[in-house]
């Protein structure tokens, strides 16, 4: 065994059970950590007698639980800021024939790039959505490499298999037989996932939307996962208002009723976007332990709308977050994200301002619609509910040692002395100056201890030029 003390932290945010709206905040915190695991949060003046492998001296930073990232595509950084100004499907198409030449190299190329950002903006475990597979690639790759990175991973396995021929939105080309995805899905879930505590891989299920899988793969995929204790199930849904429409052509119905249908509501599966659900339906996740994460980002540089989150919320739908794929945001930062959450709601529209001098006016906000503090909550604690865990997500006794430091002596956080923990939001995004997951340290003052960055880059740079010649 091995011990690590994080001492004379200056300002500590466990987000952990019965403590107010985030769990206990202290200033002159520590953290004791045996192995993987923490052992002890408290103040320093709990620690008196306290004799450690390694002592690590916080002073002037804050620490908090490492985000959760709840939706991402690792593949599309290496089709960023395409189709800058086109809609959802036009975005697709132009893309779907660039992705079907993607290899198994390149998959391992990008799943690299993206776990580094969102490793260095403050990510401990985050789950990826690849639901295209073309030519040679697996999800063992993205595995592979979050094994080496240190990222504690939730892979899920998507599928396209309702091409254009059969009425789908993708190409021939792009989409898989549905005997070969469920086999290849239990494969995966022999191989790697793993239901232990503290476990850094673990396997989902994902048919990609209700415009590129059949209603029987959807189907299929939610009795496979359901026979295996902890595979969930993940999609997106209610996207675009495209997507609604091709549902009541398609099938008769909206998509929540869609999903319903598949045996695709409960407390195991969460969903990507959800912006178009009406009352009805948020009470139906809200009922059935149907979980959602929101895109802010993503949601606003394709034009799509804007998720009714704080609804969700108040209704006791669980809200993640996600940063989405990095062709639709087009960046992977979780501080970005939780700043985006909080403003995007309070410019929802609340009430229409008719009399506005001068004018027929605009749609007025809620300042109050969502603080800083549930953003964080949605970024750290939602999102390990949603991918089904209890052992992240806080810093308290017996949980995972996951963990971020942020330094608050830089330009970007002066002036925050009475509220360092919202100013990581509001005056965001930042990188971090030290993560560790399951208890490694993974970056140490600003720099990674496993990634060499300038290779990395430089690999990206030739996965590029070879794919786009």
């Amino acid at each position: 065994m091995s011990t690590t003390f994080l001492k004379n932290i200056s300002y500590l945010a466990t987000f952990d059970d019965g403590y107010g709206e985030v769990g206990r905040e202290m200033t002159d915190g520590g953290v004791l950590i045996r192995d993987n695991m923490i052992v002890a949060v408290g103040p320093m003046s709990e620690f008196a007698d306290v004799v450690a492998d390694r002592v690590l001296d916080l002073s002037d930073h804050v620490v908090m639980p490492g985000m959760i990232n709840t939706h991402h595509h690792f593949y599309q950084n290496l089709t960023r800021v395409m189709v800058q100004d086109d809609e959802l499907f036009v975005w697709l198409k132009t893309l779907y024939p660039i992705w079907a030449k993607l290899d198994d190299r390149a998959m391992e190329t990008a799943s690299r790039m993206a776990m580094a950002e969102l490793i260095i903006s403050g990510c401990t475990t985050s789950s990826d959505h690849q639901y295209i597979m073309p030519n040679d690639c697996t999800l063992d790759t993205p595995i592979r490499v979050a094994q080496e990175m240190g990222l504690r991973f939730h892979a899920a396995r998507g599928a396209m298999s309702r091409g254009e021929s059969k009425g789908g939105l993708p190409p021939d080309s792009c989409v898989e037989e549905e005997e070969a995805i469920l086999m290849d899905a239990e494969r995966l879930i022999h191989r790697y996932h793993d239901m232990s505590d503290y476990a850094m891989t673990r396997i989902v299920l994902a048919p990609c939307s209700a415009f590129s899988v059949t209603q029987g793969l959807m189907k299929d995929a939610a009795r496979l996962a359901r026979m295996h204790p902890g595979v969930r199930l993940h999609s997106h849904i209610a996207e675009v208002l495209s997507e609604e429409e091709y549902c009541i052509a398609t099938y008769g119905m909206r998509s929540v009723a869609y999903a319903e249908s598949c045996d695709w509501l409960g407390p195991d599966v969460w969903f990507a976007h959800a912006i178009f659900l009406n009352d009805a339906e948020i009470k139906t996740f809200a009922e059935t332990g149907t979980g959602a994460t929101f895109c802010p980002s993503a949601h606003m540089r394709c034009g799509l709308g804007i998720m009714r989150a704080r609804e969700k919320l108040d209704a006791g739908v669980t809200v993640g977050l996600g940063v989405d794929g990095s062709a639709s945001n087009d960046t992977s930062n979780m501080f970005m994200e939780a700043r985006m959450a909080q403003y995007l709601q309070r410019v929802a529209p609340d009430r229409y301002l008719s009399e506005a001098p001068g004018g027929r006016g605009g749609f007025g906000g809620t300042p109050g619609a969502l603080s800083a503090r549930e953003a964080l909550w949605m970024a750290t604690r939602a999102g390990a509910k949603l991918l089904g865990r209890d052992d992240i997500g806080q810093l308290a006794p017996g949980k995972s040692a996951d963990l971020i430091a942020i330094k608050r002596t830089r330009l970007g956080l002066a002036g925050t002395q009475r509220d360092p923990l919202a100013a990581l939001v509001m005056c965001g995004p930042f990188e971090v100056d030290h993560s560790f997951i399951n208890g490694v340290q993974i970056i140490d003052q600003g720099a990674f201890t496993r990634l060499d960055v300038a290779a990395a880059l430089a690999d990206h740079a030739a996965t590029m030029d070879r794919i786009y010649a």
